[in-house]
């Protein structure tokens, strides 16, 4: 009798445990789907509870995303597409005259990707059908044809969406001439190859948030437009 009695008490428990696990997991891994499903989704839905340290978490998702994705673009040979704010504002404005979006405003879907080869990657809603994202290439200095993205009904588009008009890709040399600066003052650390930003709550954020040299590790954080937040060491 005394074990049905502790057995009463403890499987209500289990099953609780187990469905907080479950949350905490669906939490953590999005099932947002980026560019060519190469991409890790850096952020979380906007409704839903974050568990403790889950920001943590997500940060050490990020950072380690952009040693992945990167391995599929070759090293700049001189290109240095990061310096180049003439070429970057060229490529926005190319995006801006693409024929679907003539006459309309155009917004970022989740994140925006630059590389120092000359590569852009992003993601646009449809202009005509507010559910639909597609996928955009910028690679010697054009823009590809859309592809589809495959996305969830648990993805939060709405939240996840900024105008372009929020958003100056020259502001990646910004990001990328400062993070430089500090990186030549900090032991075994390297410059950028490339730099993004996510869009969560209709906010964006760009990275990489660290520094890592060979003795020390620091944070850094951008304003929107690229200029410094904060610099500290951790």
């Amino acid at each position: 009798m005394k074990k049905l009695f502790i057995l009463t008490i403890c499987c209500p428990l289990f099953f609780s445990c187990e469905q907080i696990s479950k949350s905490i997991t669906e939490t953590i891994t999005p099932t947002d789907t980026l560019i060519s499903n190469e991409t890790i989704n850096p952020t979380v839905q906007n409704n839903e509870i974050k568990p403790p340290n889950v920001d943590s978490i997500i940060k050490t998702v990020i950072e380690s995303h952009t040693t992945t994705y990167t391995q599929t673009h070759t090293e700049s040979k001189g290109i240095d597409f990061l310096t180049h704010t003439e070429e970057l504002q060229k490529a926005e404005e190319a995006l801006r005259k693409l024929p679907k979006y003539a006459g309309k405003e155009i917004f970022i879907y989740s994140t925006l990707y630059f590389y120092n080869d000359g590569t852009i990657n992003v993601m646009l809603q449809h202009p005509e059908n507010p559910k639909y994202i597609d996928a955009y290439e910028f690679r010697n200095n054009q823009w590809s044809d859309p592809r589809p993205v495959q996305l969830s009904v648990r993805d939060d588009i709405k939240g996840r969406l900024v105008s372009l008009n929020k958003v100056r890709f020259v502001n990646a040399a910004k990001v990328a001439e400062i993070y430089n600066k500090k990186a030549q003052e900090i032991e075994g650390a390297k410059p950028l190859s490339s730099t993004y930003l996510t869009i969560w709550n209709n906010q964006i954020r760009w990275y990489p948030t660290t520094i890592n040299g060979s003795r020390e590790r620091y944070s850094i954080q951008f304003n929107d437009d690229g200029s410094l937040k904060n610099f500290k060491q951790d």
